[in-house]
């Protein structure tokens, strides 16, 4: 089972991908990967995202999650298509033990300290801050960098390339989330050179 915290370090960039056409799947993450970005989150906010995970998956090098998990349904078709993690916007404790129960890495969605303490009941110390922006920001995870000394974060929502570098910056901070590589105009024209430039310049964040 891969290490989330392995995960949160393989580049400083997850893109949280909202895919349309299923036949755009496979092309779109061979440009993310030819950029230097491996880690993809396939968020289940369409019908096509289990079709595209599974397109995904055969990428060489692609590392294929699932985003917008809500429950141990979502974890299992998303696991059976080759999702090798999930993400989710929120934490309960039905959600981490299924995760458990499947052996899928989860990083959990939270936005303030008590979420965060009932994701650490559940053993995860590995978080998704959601949504970043609203939830406070850089102040806000500066703040919970005190009580939660052992807690890492992957900011989403609200992330760009306008402020990722702030982010970055944390020493919480292990990755940023943002669907700034994938916009819908590049993808339906089919513009994967473009989104590569992006992931490119996503991947210089790191250095």
């Amino acid at each position: 089972m891969i290490d989330v915290r392995e995960l949160m370090t393989t580049g400083p960039v997850i893109p949280v991908i909202v895919v349309d056409d299923p036949s755009s799947a496979k092309p779109l993450a061979e440009a993310l990967v030819a950029g230097g970005i491996r880690v993809l989150e396939v968020t289940l906010r369409t019908p096509a995202a289990i079709d595209a995970i599974r397109a995904m998956s055969d990428v060489e090098g692609a590392i294929v999650g699932v985003g917008t998990a809500l429950d141990g349904d979502d974890l299992a078709r998303a696991q059976d298509a080759g999702a090798t993690f999930a993400v989710s916007p929120g934490y309960t404790e039905a959600l981490g033990k299924s995760a458990q129960k499947l052996s899928m890495p989860l990083l959990p969605g939270i936005a303030n300290s008590a979420d965060i303490m009932r994701a650490r009941d559940g053993g995860f110390t590995a978080v998704k801050f959601f949504p970043a922006m609203q939830a406070g920001g850089v102040p806000m995870l500066k703040a919970l960098g005190g009580p939660f000394v052992d807690t890492v974060f992957c900011p989403t929502g609200g992330i760009s390339t306008s402020n990722a570098a702030e982010f970055l910056a944390l020493p919480n901070v292990l990755c940023v989330g943002g669907s700034w590589l994938c916009p819908k105009d590049l993808v339906s024209k089919g513009a994967w050179s473009d989104i590569t430039a992006l992931a490119k310049d996503a991947s210089a964040l790191a250095t």
